[in-house]
Parts: structure tokens; C-alpha cells; sequence
């Protein structure tokens, strides 16, 4: 989901919530925090507000929310996020949970990206396997940190950027599409293509890749281009 702010030009929101837990569970779950982020994100004032505080309500609401919700689901509802803001003069502010990522590349070539909140990232933070292992170890799946946790409360990774540039793209993808690219595949295809056309041929590649086993996709891209000449 990507949102501009109804009131600040140049202000907008990216969020993407993977649910899990069941049939229904994980729909309301990931539902449930697209609610609650379009909701914070209308009373947010980027002039006043600090968007590291929008963005931990938005993780700490849906939690709380989730958590309520598994009363009556007939499995224990999670869900993960990863949401950013930028601001109209462009800095911007994000946040993860789970994982589900987001990137940032530049001129084609990755910058940052989050760090899951997963056994394999334990993993390989403990230098016990490499990066390139995490896709195929039998406990891939494995989550330490996720909304809706009956007994841990989420994690909240907040990562801060100054100033966005021409060429800057930031990418807000599910594991059902990271899963199946190299960074250097998904940066090299949002540096030569639009929004649009990269989410589009992200998401048909990634099904094919999956051979009919993939996981929901949820992707959502945002790209600086420079300003034709003449204009500023």
C-alpha cells in the first residue's frame, strides 16, 4: 500500500503486512495494520510530528489490535510489517517488523536493507552460516519477532535517512518476493524501469521462479527521479 498524505504535498506512506495464521487470520492480521497505518498517517503533520514516533504507534496499535483479534480466530493471528514516510523535503524514516524488508537502493545498487527478525538472520549475524544459505535452511520460516505475539512484544527497528536523491529507490517487499531475487536483480531492474512496470515484473518473475509453491506478495516502490531540465 502506498499513500500520499491527504493535506502535505509530497508526503507519503509505504507499508507492507504479510499475515499469517490460518484462513482468515492472517488476512485480518495484515489488514489490520494497513487500517491502522492509514488511519495514524491522516493526523500526522510532517511539519510538528516525528515520523519515527507515526511509524512505532502504527507497530505498537496493531500489535495490541492483532493481539485482541485472536479470541475469535481459529488460529493465533500475526502479522509482519515494513512501512517507511518521506517527508516533502525529502528525508525519510523506517520501520520493520519480521521478515518482511525494505531496501534502499541507489543508481541500481543496494544501500541498506533491513535485517530480519528471523533464526536464519540469527544465523548468519553469528557468522554460523552465510547470507547466501538463508533461502534453503530447513528453518527459513522460523519468525523471533512478529505482531501479535501472545508472549513477546515486537521488535522495533527504526532506520532514519537524511536526504533522498535522484536515482534513490526504496522497496517494501513480503519474503514471498525478496525470496526469489539477488539484490542486485531487483536493483538493477527499479533503476531501468518504472514503479509500476518493476512491481509488475518483479511479482510475475518471482511466480515463476516459485514453480506454483510461492507465498502472497505484497511489494510496494518508491523512486526519486531527477527533475527534467528547466524545472526546479
Amino acid at each position: 500500500m502506498m499513500i500520499g498524505h491527504p493535506h502535505a504535498k509530497g508526503c507519503l506512506m509505504a507499508v507492507v503486512a504479510d499475515g499469517m495464521g490460518g484462513r482468515s487470520g492472517g488476512r485480518k492480521a495484515s489488514d489490520q495494520v494497513l487500517m491502522t497505518a492509514r488511519q495514524l498517517f491522516a493526523k500526522y503533520s510532517p511539519e510538528t510530528d516525528s515520523p519515527s514516533k507515526l511509524l512505532k504507534q502504527v507497530v505498537e496499535d496493531s500489535h495490541t489490535v492483532i493481539k485482541l483479534t485472536a479470541v475469535s480466530a481459529e488460529q493465533e493471528p500475526h502479522s509482519t510489517v515494513a512501512a517507511f514516510v518521506m517527508n516533502p523535503r525529502g528525508d525519510c524514516t523506517w520501520i520493520h517488523v519480521g521478515d518482511s524488508r525494505i531496501y534502499q537502493f541507489r543508481n541500481g545498487r543496494m544501500v541498506k536493507r533491513t535485517r530480519d527478525h528471523s533464526y536464519v538472520q540469527a544465523l548468519v549475524d553469528r557468522g554460523e552460516i552465510a547470507e547466501d544459505e538463508m533461502d534453503e535452511h530447513p528453518q527459513a520460516n522460523i519468525l523471533l519477532g512478529c505482531l501479535g505475539m501472545s508472549t513477546t512484544p515486537p521488535p522495533i527497528d527504526i532506520h532514519a535517512i537524511d536526504h533522498l536523491k535522484p536515482g534513490d529507490a526504496l522497496m517494501a517487499c513480503s519474503d514471498g518476493l525478496w525470496h526469489y531475487f539477488t539484490p542486485e536483480e531487483m536493483g538493477a531492474l527499479i533503476a531501468e524501469r518504472n514503479p509500476r512496470e518493476s512491481v509488475e515484473l518483479l511479482i510475475e518473475e518471482a511466480r515463476v521462479r516459485a514453480r506454483g509453491t510461492g507465498d502472497n506478495i505484497s511489494v510496494a516502490i518508491l523512486k526519486l527521479e531527477p527533475l527534467p531540465k528547466g524545472e526546479s
